[in-house]
């Protein structure tokens, strides 16, 4: 194992050129669990209702920012049906993420909710320990100037964040052991703190699904009846793809549910 990684390690400076001491702000995560090409669709429920449908794409080609390869993650989610009656929602969220470190050097949201609107761009500065955060006036469609936040080294926002869980090892966790995901989201720090429960066999739209139950740890709010309220089903294999989620709301019951894959890098885990 040491050696692999030392020999990965000396490859990645023989091909970028970079110092030893750039390693200590890139370093590498070993990544079994996906590539470029994955493409994930999903159901999004309320009660009995079908009220929107999303997808989340890596797509096939590398980019590059801050001279660093990166794979760019898109998320898109809408309402369909008679729900776009009441609220046509329309959002994207995207990331260009670390191929090496899985750490973002952008994140970007564009948020169409009805009549509401949010542009906005996360900028990642990791040798500096900055972040800078820009937002579109609703107006003039123009970038306000942006906002500064000192960081810590190897931070993430969300989406660079949860790949970066799908490649963590969880075959030695124990029933209510915890596992801390920190990040950066809008304008703040968190460390949100998800529960293992243990493992099970999730029904959904592909199959059923051997699965690791996760209970993320809300903070109050008034959306999510509760800090236990939401459950989260990842594949038992290396891919670590979400398969399932519900959530118990103050007004009913949410959920997303896997519908369709292509491009995953493992075998999906599906149980007879």
């Amino acid at each position: 194992m040491k050696k692999r990684i030392l020999f990965g390690l000396a490859l990645l400076i023989l091909l970028t050129g970079f110092t030893g001491e750039r390693n200590d702000i890139y370093p590498p995560v070993k990544n079994e669990s996906f590539t470029r090409g994955e493409v994930l669709k999903f159901k999004m429920t309320y009660g009995i209702f079908t009220v929107g449908r999303g997808s989340a794409n890596i797509h096939e080609e590398y980019f590059k920012l801050n001279n660093r390869d990166c794979y760019k993650v898109d998320i898109f989610a809408e309402t369909v049906g008679l729900v776009n009656w009441v609220e046509d929602v329309k959002d994207q969220f995207g990331a260009y993420v670390d191929t090496a470190a899985l750490v973002p050097h952008m994140f970007y949201r564009r948020i169409r909710e009805g009549r509401y609107r949010k542009d906005e761009q996360t900028y990642f500065d990791h040798e500096n320990k900055k972040i800078r955060v820009r937002e579109a006036d609703r107006k003039t469609g123009k970038f306000k100037d942006p906002l500064m936040y000192d960081a810590p080294a190897q931070v993430r926002d969300m989406i660079a964040g949860f790949l970066y869980m799908r490649t963590m090892n969880f075959s030695k966790l124990q029933v209510n052991d915890t596992v801390v995901i920190s990040g950066f989201f809008e304008d703040e720090f968190y460390k949100l703190r998800i529960i293992y429960k243990g493992k099970d066999v999730t029904k959904t739209k592909v199959g059923k699904v051997r699965t690791l139950k996760f209970k993320p740890v809300m903070p109050k709010n008034k959306l999510f009846d509760g800090e236990n309220s939401i459950t989260v089903f990842f594949s038992d294999d290396k891919n670590r793809i979400p398969v399932k989620i519900d959530a118990e709301m103050f007004i009913g019951s949410a959920g997303v549910e896997l519908t369709d894959y292509s491009g995953l890098r493992n075998p999906l885990n599906l149980a007879k």
